[in-house]
């Protein structure tokens, strides 16, 4: 009968524990939803014999992110863009895999947010956040590959996704940003269809 009563105890002080537990990580994945960031459309045209690459992506940061921004620290991301070949029995064969990065930082002497394309060295100045964001969000007139580059009769598929850099921030604080939903600022793969 006493071992009954312990286990009792033991579930009922297990249960309170997991209940509170929920309670304090709630409001963390209640924030979650804040940052909403996707890449919304792909154009693949091609262009007197070269591919071009045009994409929308959508950037809403959480507070958290804001918050930091605001302190100085800045965010990276890598815009990932893939173009593959289908097989049918073999794995899918990757013809082109390449990222741009940007760097978004606010200074705050100037108050304003400059939006740094890492690999081309171009560099803009906004006077708002949802501004410097709209810039950084429009991709536009990428060559990615030449038209001989394809072989007749197969089937290809582009890619692009845009993953937060964590690695990238100050070392004390990347710890917290692979628990804390607050800092889950990467898209999922938007794929489309290479029409020839």
């Amino acid at each position: 009968m006493r071992v009954f009563a312990s286990t009792n105890r033991l579930l009922s002080i297990g249960l309170w524990i997991a209940l509170l537990a929920g309670l304090v990580a709630r409001p963390a994945f209640l924030h979650a939803d804040d940052s909403k960031i996707e890449v919304r459309s792909i154009d693949f045209a091609l262009r007197d014999g070269q591919y071009y690459l045009s994409a929308d992506i959508h950037y809403q940061l959480t507070q958290t992110a804001r918050e930091a921004l605001q302190k100085g620290i800045p965010l990276y991301w890598d815009v990932l863009i893939k173009v593959v070949r289908e097989r049918t029995w073999l794995w899918n064969k990757t013809l082109v895999d390449f990222k741009i990065r940007y760097r978004i930082q606010y200074h705050a002497l100037l108050n304003n947010y400059r939006v740094t394309n890492i690999t081309s060295s171009d560099s803009t100045s906004y006077a708002s956040l949802s501004a410097a964001l709209a810039g950084m969000s429009a991709i536009r007139n990428i060559a990615v590959l030449k038209e001989d580059d394809l072989v007749e009769d197969e089937s290809y598929q582009v890619g692009v996704k845009t993953r937060f850099d964590r690695e990238a921030l100050p070392l004390p604080l990347r710890p917290a940003t692979y628990i804390n939903p607050q800092w889950y600022l990467s898209s999922d793969w938007l794929q489309w269809p290479v029409q020839r």
